[in-house]
C-alpha cells in the first residue's frame, strides 16, 4: 500500500499595514501561545485566519502550484486594507500556499540516492582518471600551492591540514590528517606520496603523533606523477566550497595511479578495495595496451602478473588475480614470508622467523593472537614467541619445542592467524561521474583516454603560448630592423598611446607587438640581442610545427604517453616485493596441519580399527610372551597390522571384493588399551562385510599395480591409478565366485617377484610381469593348485632391486645372503629361508615345499625379510606377532635363525594361553625408537 503525504509549503508575504501596525496583535499572540506546539506545525486549509512560520522550506522533487479561491480572496482582502490575521486589529500575515502530493517511498528513495551519490562522488570513491579521492587530491594541491616540494624543508602538518580545511575541504581535521599520514606510510602505500618527518605510526597500528608535532613535504614521485603539468591548462578548475578560489577537479596523472597505490573506501551502499601494483610492471602493461588495444588479459599478465603489496608477502595462486582483473572482483590469498632457523645445534631446536606479513595485517595483534592460541592449546609445539623487529626490518621469532614439526606449526599459523589472509578485490571507481566496477583493461583504457585529453590540452596551451610569443618576437625583430625609424617615431610622439598607434600604422604591427617593442630596454638594441630574437623565432617555429604535428596524430600522442611513463619507470621503479607462488594451495586443509608421521593401524576381525604410535610397543626378545595390544571386544581378535604414514590414502579391501578409501589421519588416534573405532563409522560397509586387507598409498603412480589374491587361489593385477577416485560407497575391486573371499592385496611393479604360500606350506615365486593387468570388474586367473582342505595362507612382494634369483635353481649352491622368506606358523614357530632356496615357477601349479608343518598346524604368514640391513649386514627389521587373544610380541628378525625349506623352525612366541598366531606384520627399525619398558 503506497503511502502519500500532502506537503504544503507556505510562502509568507508580509504586508505592512502602517508604521504602528505589528505582525500579530496581542490577542493573537496569546491565543497562539495557548495552542499546543504540535498544532502549530501545519497550516489548516479551511481556516484562513491561522498563521504559521516556517524556519526552513522544503523543495519537493515534483511540484504543482494550485491557486485556491480562498488564497485569492485573502490577498484581495489584504489589498483592500482589511484585517489579515485573526481577531486582533494589530496586523496580519498572508500566506500563499503550495500543495505538493508526493509518494512518500519515492521521496525517500530519491532523497537517499541523492545523498548516496554525494557521498560517493565527494568522499569515498577515487576517480579512475587520477586515482585519487577528493581529500587526497586537495592535500597534494594544497602542499603544491604552499611550495612544500621535495627540495624544500619540512613544514608542520598542522599548517597543511589548516590550509586544506580553510580552502578546499570543509570537513573534520581528523579525516584530513589521517589521509595525510597514510600517504606518508611506506607500509600502507606502495609508493608514498608524502615524505614524513616524525612519528607517522607503525605497522603495529601505533597512532601517529599529533599534527602539531609532525612535519611533511611532497615526495618527488608525487610531483612527477601528479603536479608537473598542473599550470598548463591540462585540467579544469572548479570553485571551492565558498567560491573564494579555484581548485583542480583532477590532477594530470602520468600513470594509472588507481592501480599504482590502490585505494579503499566505504560509501553508502557501495565500497571499493583496489590492490597496489609495481610501477615498472604497470608501465609495461600500459605500453602493451597502447601498442595493441585488443591485447588479451593473458598478454597483460605477462607484464603485470599481479598486485605488489608494500609489506611484501607471498601471493598464493593466480586464480583470484585472474578473476579480479577480468571482472573487477576477486579474492587474493596472501601469506607472510617465513624462514626456519636452528637456534640450538645440540638439542636441534628450531624457530620460525616471520619476516613479512600480509598487507594491512597488524603485527602486534598477530603476535598477541599467536600467544593466545598457544595458551588455549589451539597451537601446539611453540615454546616461546618474541618480536625482535627494529628499523632494519621485521623479525618475529617463534621458538618451537624439540619434538615439533616446523611445517605443521607453520600450517597451523596459516590456518588460525592473520599470517595468511585474503585481500578481497572490489575495483569500483568513478567513471564519467558514476561509480562503476571495472576490470584491468577497462581501467587502463579509461586512464589512456584521460591522458590523451591531458596531452592534447597541454599541447594546445603550449601552442597558443608559442604562437603568441612568436607574434611578439616577430614584431620586435621588425622594430630592430628599423631601429632608427622607431626611435624617430618615439621621439616625435607626445605620449605612450600615440607612440603605439604610430608604430602600428608605420610598420603594420599589432598593438601587442608595438607594446612589446616599446618595452624593450636599451641594452637589447645591440646586434647580439637581435640575433637572440631571431633564433628564438626560429625555435618557436620548430616548436609550433611539432605541436601541430602532435595534435594531428593520435599515434604521436600515444608515443609521448608511453615515453613519459617510461621515464617515470626508469627513475622511480623498484623491484617487486610480493612473490607469486602458483604451486601452493590457497586453502590450508586438515592434512596440512597434521604431521606426516609413521603410525600403526590395527584392524580386528570384528571390524574395529585403531591408530597408534609405533613407540606404543617396546622391543622385546625372541621367545617372550609379549605385551597385550589392548582391550578387545568379546570373541574378537586382530586381523591385520600395518605401518603407514598419516597422510597416506588407505585403501580398505573387503572380503566381498569392494574397496573403500580414507586418509590415514581420519582414523582417531588412541592408546594401547583402547578398543578402537568401528569401521562402519568411517566406511559405508554393508551388512556382514569385513575389511580383510589395508593398503596405504601415498601416490597413485602409473607404473604401480595392486596384486589381489583370494582364499581359493585366484590372483589378479590392477593398476593403482584405477583406485585414485573412490566414492564414499566404495567401488568393485575384483569379481568373486560364490564362496570365495578377497584376502590379500599388495603393491608391486612389473619387475618385482610375488611369493605365494598356502596353509600347508606350499610356495610359488614368480615375476609380477607374468600376471596380465586387468580391470577392476574381473575375476583373475588361478594362482596355485590347492589340494583338498588347503587354502591360500599369505602373499608378499619381493622388490626387483633386492632379489638375485637365478633363472635355474641349483641345490648345490648354498647362499644365506638376504633377502629371505620369513615363515611364521600358527603354533608360534618360525624361520628364515634364503630366497635362493626357491626357483621361479609358473602360476597355477602345486608349488614347492616352503615349510614342512605338522598335520594340525597351518602357515600363518610369509614375509620378505632382509630389505633393510644394518651395519653388520644383518636385518634391522622387526616383526610384530598378534595372537588370537590380542597379545602382541615384537622381536628382531635377525634373532630368527636361517634354516632350510624342510626345517621345523624356532619358537617365536609362546602360546600356552594365547591361542594361535592370528596375524603378523613386518616393520623397519626406523618405524619406532627403542623405548624402555
Amino acid at each position: 500500500m503506497a503511502l502519500s503525504a500532502a506537503l504544503r509549503v507556505p510562502l509568507p508575504r508580509l504586508i505592512l499595514l502602517g508604521p504602528s501596525a505589528s505582525i500579530l496583535g496581542a490577542a493573537s499572540r496569546r491565543r497562539a501561545a495557548a495552542v499546543p506546539a504540535a498544532a502549530l506545525r501545519f497550516l489548516s486549509a479551511s481556516s484562513p485566519r491561522s498563521a504559521s512560520f516556517s524556519s526552513r522550506s522544503a523543495r519537493p522533487l515534483r511540484s504543482r502550484r494550485r491557486d485556491r479561491d480562498n488564497d485569492g480572496r485573502a490577498a484581495a482582502a489584504v489589498g483592500a486594507g482589511g484585517g489579515g490575521g485573526g481577531e486582533g486589529d494589530g496586523g496580519g500575515l498572508v500566506v500563499k500556499e503550495r500543495i505538493v502530493p508526493v509518494e512518500l517511498h519515492k521521496e525517500a528513495t530519491e532523497a537517499y540516492m541523492a545523498y548516496a551519490m554525494s557521498v560517493l562522488l565527494g568522499r569515498a570513491l577515487p576517480d579512475v582518471r587520477d586515482g585519487l579521492k577528493p581529500v587526497h587530491r586537495r592535500i597534494l594541491y594544497a602542499m603544491h600551492e604552499m611550495g612544500l616540494v621535495s627540495r624544500r624543508p619540512f613544514r608542520k602538518c598542522a599548517r597543511v591540514v589548516g590550509e586544506v580545511l580553510g580552502k578546499f575541504h570543509p570537513h573534520g581535521d581528523t579525516a584530513v590528517y589521517d589521509s595525510l599520514v597514510r600517504m606518508a606510510q611506506d607500509f600502507s602505500m606502495r609508493y608514498p606520496l608524502v615524505q614524513g618527518h616524525g612519528n607517522f605510526g607503525s605497522i603495529d597500528a601505533d597512532p601517529p603523533a599529533a599534527m602539531r608535532y609532525t612535519e611533511c613535504r611532497l615526495d618527488s614521485l608525487a610531483e612527477a606523477v601528479f603536479l608537473n603539468d598542473l599550470e598548463l591548462n591540462t585540467i579544469d578548475f572548479v570553485p571551492n566550497f565558498d567560491n573564494s578560489q579555484k581548485e583542480p577537479s583532477l590532477l594530470p596523472a602520468r600513470v594509472p595511479s588507481l592501480l599504482l597505490n590502490g585505494s579503499s573506501g566505504i560509501a553508502v551502499g557501495m565500497a571499493t578495495n583496489i590492490p597496489p601494483h609495481n610501477l615498472g610492471e604497470l608501465v609495461d602493461a600500459l605500453s602493451v595496451i597502447i601498442q595493441n588495444p585488443e591485447a588479451t588479459l593473458q598478454e597483460l599478465l605477462e607484464c603485470m602478473p599481479g598486485p605488489d603489496f608494500p609489506t611484501g608477502g607471498t601471493i598464493l595462486g593466480n586464480q583470484g588475480i585472474l578473476e579480479a582483473y577480468k571482472s573487477g572482483r576477486g579474492r587474493i590469498v596472501v601469506r607472510g614470508k617465513t624462514d626456519i632457523e636452528t637456534i640450538d645445534l645440540k638439542s636441534k631446536r628450531e624457530a620460525i622467523i616471520i619476516k613479512e606479513i600480509p598487507y594491512q595485517a597488524n603485527k602486534a595483534t598477530l603476535v598477541e593472537k599467536i600467544a593466545e592460541l598457544v595458551e588455549e592449546k589451539v597451537l601446539e609445539g611453540i615454546s616461546d614467541i618474541r618480536d625482535e623487529s627494529d628499523r632494519t626490518g621485521m623479525r618475529v621469532v617463534i621458538e618451537l619445542k624439540r619434538s615439533a614439526d616446523p611445517a605443521i606449526v607453520l600450517n597451523n599459523l596459516y590456518r588460525h592467524t592473520a599470517l595468511q589472509s585474503s585481500f578481497s578485490c572490489n575495483m569500483v571507481a568513478i567513471l564519467d561521474g558514476q561509480p562503476k566496477l571495472m576490470g584491468l583493461k577497462e581501467i587502463l583504457q579509461a586512464f589512456l583516454d584521460f591522458r590523451c585529453s591531458v596531452i592534447e590540452r597541454r599541447a594546445r596551451f603550449k601552442l597558443s603560448q608559442a604562437l603568441e610569443r612568436k607574434h611578439i618576437v616577430e614584431g620586435i625583430v621588425v622594430g630592430l630592423d628599423n631601429l632608427d625609424a622607431v626611435i624617430q617615431i618615439i621621439r616625435e610622439t607626445s605620449n605612450h598611446a600615440a607612440a603605439t598607434e604610430a608604430l602600428v600604422k608605420e610598420f603594420d604591427l599589432s598593438e601587442k607587438q608595438a607594446e612589446a617593442l616599446l618595452d624593450i630596454t636599451l641594452r637589447k638594441l645591440t646586434s647580439l640581442e637581435r640575433k637572440k630574437f631571431v633564433d628564438e623565432a626560429n625555435t618557436l617555429s620548430e616548436e609550433i610545427s611539432k605541436l601541430n604535428e602532435l595534435l594531428s596524430s593520435k599515434k604521436l600522442i600515444f608515443e609521448l604517453i608511453q615515453q613519459e611513463a617510461a621515464d617515470l619507470k626508469n627513475k622511480f621503479s623498484t623491484p617487486r616485493r610480493s612473490l607469486i607462488d602458483d604451486s601452493v594451495n590457497c586453502e590450508v586443509d586438515d592434512i596440512d596441519i597434521i604431521p606426516n608421521e609413521e603410525m600403526l593401524l590395527i584392524l580386528s576381525e570384528k571390524g574395529y580399527v585403531k591408530r597408534m604410535n609405533p613407540n606404543t610397543f617396546n622391543l622385546q626378545n625372541r621367545g617372550t610372551i609379549g605385551k597385550s595390544v589392548g582391550k578387545m571386544r568379546m570373541n574378537d581378535s586382530t586381523s591385520d597390522f600395518i605401518v603407514c604414514q598419516t597422510h597416506d590414502h588407505v585403501l580398505y579391501f573387503s572380503d566381498k571384493g569392494i574397496v573403500y578409501s580414507a586418509r590415514a589421519y581420519k582414523i582417531p588416534e588412541c592408546t594401547r588399551t583402547a578398543t578402537g573405532t568401528p569401521l562402519i563409522q568411517l566406511l559405508s560397509l554393508s551388512d556382514g562385510e569385513r575389511i580383510t586387507s589395508i593398503i596405504p598409498v601415498s601416490e597413485f603412480g602409473e607404473d604401480q599395480y595392486l596384486v589381489m589374491l583370494t582364499v581359493n587361489g585366484y590372483i589378479k593385477k590392477v593398476p593403482v591409478n584405477a583406485f585414485s577416485s573412490i566414492r564414499s560407497s566404495g567401488i568393485i575391486s575384483i569379481q568373486l565366485v560364490p564362496g570365495d573371499e578377497l584376502k590379500w592385496v599388495r603393491r608391486c611393479g612389473n619387475d618385482d617377484l610375488v611369493a605365494l604360500a598356502s596353509q600347508k606350506g606350499k610356495v610359488i615365486v614368480n615375476s609380477c610381469d607374468k600376471i596380465r593387468p586387468l580391470g577392476r570388474n574381473t575375476r583373475g586367473a588361478g594362482a596355485m593348485k590347492l589340494k583338498d582342505g588347503d587354502k591360500m595362507a599369505a602373499m608378499d612382494i619381493i622388490p626387483a632391486t633386492v632379489h638375485k634369483m637365478p633363472g635355474r635353481y641349483s641345490s648345490r649352491i648354498r647362499d644365506l645372503s638376504p633377502p629371505w622368506l620369513l615363515f611364521i606358523a600358527e603354533n608360534g614357530l618360525g624361520k628364515r629361508v634364503p630366497l635362493n632356496a626357491f626357483r621361479q615357477s609358473k602360476f597355477n601349479l602345486v608349488g614347492l615345499v616352503g615349510y614342512k608343518l605338522p598335520a594340525d598346524c597351518r602357515l600363518a604368514a610369509v614375509f620378505v625379510a632382509g630389505l633393510s640391513l644394518g651395519d653388520d649386514g644383518e636385518s634391522d627389521e622387526q616383526v610384530v606377532l598378534v595372537s588370537q587373544s590380542g597379545t602382541v610380541n615384537r622381536i628382531k628378525v635377525k634373532d630368527i635363525s636361517i634354516q632350510s625349506r624342510h626345517a621345523r623352525g624356532v619358537i617365536l612366541m609362546r602360546l600356552e594361553h594365547a591361542g594361535k598366531i592370528q596375524s603378523a606384520s613386518l616393520i623397519s627399525a626406523a618405524a619406532a625408537e627403542v623405548a624402555e619398558d
